[in-house]
């Protein structure tokens, strides 16, 4: 999984007026390098490992200082890691001059007043705002404010399924969430599961979350930007989910000790379960696992019946600019060059992405009907998280509340929906006095 929460946004804030004021950049940012500007890039983890990511950047860095004499020293941050150095980065004010974000996190880090808003003055630098996908520039930042962050990477999630099963079963991929259900249940036998799932995950559990209540029509926060966590649609939304492994029986027990996205993507690659719910960025890992791309196909995250489509959030790695830099322009040159579509093509097949761009193809897979599924999925089936400043904490209270759930259900116990709403209530108040 590539997308994580940023925690302890409020207490940024407080202290962004301080961060706001320091001295622009890290040792490195503002050095000369052969008459050029030398800038500091955190890039996050997007391949398969931090040095398959310095592989993969480094000859595009070389082609940026080649073309413009800027260099850039790249460091590649796991995301375990990566909400705590930003964490620092902001209140300290020793910060990398640009930096890539979880678009999740856009409205928290805007909150905090650290990082350079894309003005009409900026989008004209990079190239214009015009240039990227309308759904992957909504994950920029604050509705109505001037954007913090601009689109790099883009991610959907949707369900792969093996064909071999489905064909032996006599199944067709379903479109709806019931014959998904009916189809886990056939699919159910011996060693193999209908379904597997990352239920230790609090992000995936939040992401699943949100996307299940979105597609009941329920929101997480109200327009006043209030959490809104006990709705019937959200309790609702979450039962269903939660009902894959307690009252369908669809996904083993041991899969709340999944805590990454990856564990669930292996067992669907070995035989162990015929769906898995997963990002695009999946395939890569699949066919680590020896399974080819024509073993598998992908549909949408079917809605119930009657339900909203919506079946992804808008995932995705955004790129921002610290305010401090002492090397805004060269900076925004580098932003330019990495939301080109020559360098944008480059990466997005290294490390399976979404197109972020206007009308360009997707690099991700060679498998023509996978990509148009996925882009559909992207462009037509998305919703962003909630764009309040307490997404962060949505996801982290929210996300943490149903492992719980899922480890009682996989030690036997029942979770009603009265339990569901019962911890979204205490969820919802550590939003609010998270304040």
């Amino acid at each position: 999984m590539k997308i994580r929460t940023f925690a302890a946004a409020a207490a940024i804030a407080a202290l962004a007026i301080t961060a706001t004021g320091c001295s622009g950049g890290t040792s490195n940012s503002g050095a000369t390098n052969g008459g050029g500007k030398t800038l500091t890039y955190w890039a996050s983890n997007q391949g398969t490992s931090l040095d398959n990511d310095k592989q993969v950047l480094t000859p595009e860095l070389q082609k940026f200082q080649d073309q413009t004499g800027i260099k850039v020293n790249l460091e590649v941050i796991g995301w375990n890691d990566l909400q705590t150095r930003i964490q620092t980065a902001v209140t300290s004010g020793q910060s990398p001059d640009v930096l890539n974000i979880g678009n999740t996190w856009a409205a928290s880090l805007q909150s905090t007043g650290a990082f350079m808003p894309f003005d009409s003055a900026a989008f004209d630098a990079i190239g214009g705002k015009a240039k990227f996908v309308k759904t992957a520039m909504d994950t920029g930042g604050v509705p109505g404010q001037d954007p913090t962050s601009v689109p790099l990477y883009g991610l959907a999630y949707g369900l792969y399924y093996n064909k071999a099963m489905f064909k032996d079963a006599g199944l067709t991929p379903p479109t709806t969430w019931e014959e998904m259900v009916a189809d886990a249940k056939k699919l159910t036998t011996g060693s193999v599961h209908g379904m597997t799932l990352a239920a230790g995950s609090y992000t995936e559990n939040s992401h699943f979350a949100f996307i299940n209540a979105a597609q009941n029509g329920a929101e997480f926060f109200g327009a006043d930007g209030k959490p809104t966590f006990t709705s019937d649609g959200i309790v609702n939304g979450i039962a269903r989910y939660l009902d894959l492994m307690q009252a369908d029986k669809v996904v083993n027990p041991s899969n709340a000790q999944y805590d990454n996205g990856t564990q669930a993507i292996n067992d669907f690659a070995n035989g162990k379960a015929a769906m898995v719910l997963s990002q695009n960025n999946a395939n890569s890992s699949i066919a680590s696992q020896g399974m080819k791309d024509d073993a598998y196909g992908v549909v949408a995250f079917p809605a119930p019946a009657g339900g909203q489509q919506i079946a992804t959030m808008v995932a995705g790695i955004n790129m921002s600019i610290f305010k401090n830099t002492k090397n805004k322009d060269a900076a925004l040159q580098f932003v330019k060059f990495m939301t080109s579509e020559a360098t944008q093509a480059s990466l997005d097949k290294s490390f399976a992405a979404l197109p972020v761009l206007q009308g360009v193809t997707p690099s991700f897979t060679t498998n023509a009907e996978q990509a148009k599924t996925f882009e559909d999925i992207y462009s037509n089936k998305s919703k962003p998280l909630p764009l309040v400043a307490a997404e962060d904490q949505f996801e982290s209270t929210v996300g943490k509340a149903m492992n719980q759930m899922f480890a009682k259900v996989a030690s036997g116990g029942t979770v009603s929906k009265a339990d569901i709403k019962a911890a979204l209530t205490t969820a919802q108040q550590a939003v609010e006095a998270a304040g």
